[in-house]
């Protein structure tokens, strides 16, 4: 049984080796010039101006967050439109078409839930 994943485990080996055995030899070989603006934050080409320790709003966050989980969700529904011929073709494309609207009918009193919460206002 193991003898199928020995292939597998020495290709992690040798890729590990070989990360590790690259980070060691830039190490060891590059060139190790300190500079005075090397060690400053990089801001598209401008100064920083300011502190990057700004507190934000919690409701930013609540923001970004109800927006990955939207967005996650949404993506669930691409196999579904890439398999709605073949399903309609085996007979339960019916079955399947009420299945998303009560997943996207979920989606949506969610949304008006945390629309109506105030919850898409992160600059409040």
């Amino acid at each position: 049984m193991l003898e199928r994943y020995a292939p597998i485990l020495l290709f992690a080996l040798l890729v590990a080796g070989f990360a590790i055995a690259n980070l060691i030899i830039s190490d060891v070989l590059g060139k190790k010039r300190r500079a005075i603006g090397k060690a400053n934050p990089y801001e598209s080409g401008m100064d920083p101006i300011g502190s990057a320790r700004v507190r934000l709003s919690i409701h930013f966050y609540l923001v970004a967050v109800l927006f990955i989980l939207f967005d996650v969700e949404s993506i669930f529904l691409v196999p579904w439109a890439a398999s709605a011929r073949w399903l309609a073709d085996h007979g339960v494309g019916q079955l399947v078409f009420f299945e998303i609207a009560a997943f996207v009918g979920v989606l949506a009193v969610g949304l008006v839930y945390v629309w109506r919460k105030g919850g898409l206002e992160w600059d409040r």
